[in-house]
């Protein structure tokens, strides 16, 4: 089994426990998130891994960042983290990368995370997991167009956007090559 693998199946059973722990039916959690029941349930059995964005309204829901939802279906982070170990999340397609290169740790408010965005995608998320979370994002290569608080930013390789993020926020690499970028996340 691949490590891609086991880690679909720990987050499927993650997802319905943290259902059935708030008493939810599928159909309750479907109102909720507003994602379709039938997502919802092939969700759970994991016979669909989700998308950024469905992921983004499932931990909106639960009051997590996906760090901290991804943290739960793997192991504790050491101190060190090599590269070769750093937790990493796909969402094909949504041409997106998630790399977590300093995971979240028991007694630390910050994490880092690189993200990938080919040219020409884009993610968005719903509304802020944690409203109030501190975000850093540094772009390392290429550009990203990063929409918060309803305002658009065109944030270039190099440049740093910060913020407080307390609704919906949306990422597109308008290309032509990809984007890679850090983001500092920081827990009210």
């Amino acid at each position: 089994m691949r490590d891609e693998d086991s880690v679909d199946t720990r987050l499927a059973a993650r997802l319905g426990l943290l259902r059935t722990e708030r008493g939810w039916s599928l159909d309750e959690l479907s109102r909720r998130a507003g994602v379709s029941r039938s997502t919802l349930s092939r969700l759970e059995r994991g016979e669909l891994s989700p998308t950024t964005a469905v992921l983004g309204e499932l931990c909106t829901v639960y009051g997590r960042t996906m760090s901290r939802l991804l943290l739960e279906v793997e192991a504790e982070p050491a101190q060190l983290v090599p590269a070769a170990r750093q937790p990493v999340w796909r969402d094909e397609r949504a041409g997106f990368v998630r790399r977590s290169v300093s995971p979240p740790h028991a007694g630390l408010r910050a994490e880092i995370v690189e993200g990938t965005l080919d040219a020409g995608s884009e993610i968005s998320y719903g509304n802020a997991p944690v409203p109030g979370v501190e975000q850093h994002v540094w772009v390392l290569e290429g550009t990203v167009e990063i929409t918060v608080d309803g305002t658009a930013h065109t944030v270039c390789e190099g440049d740093c956007l910060r913020f407080r993020l307390r609704g919906p926020s949306h990422f597109r690499c308008p290309g032509p090559q990809r984007t890679r970028y850090a983001l500092m996340i920081v827990l009210p």
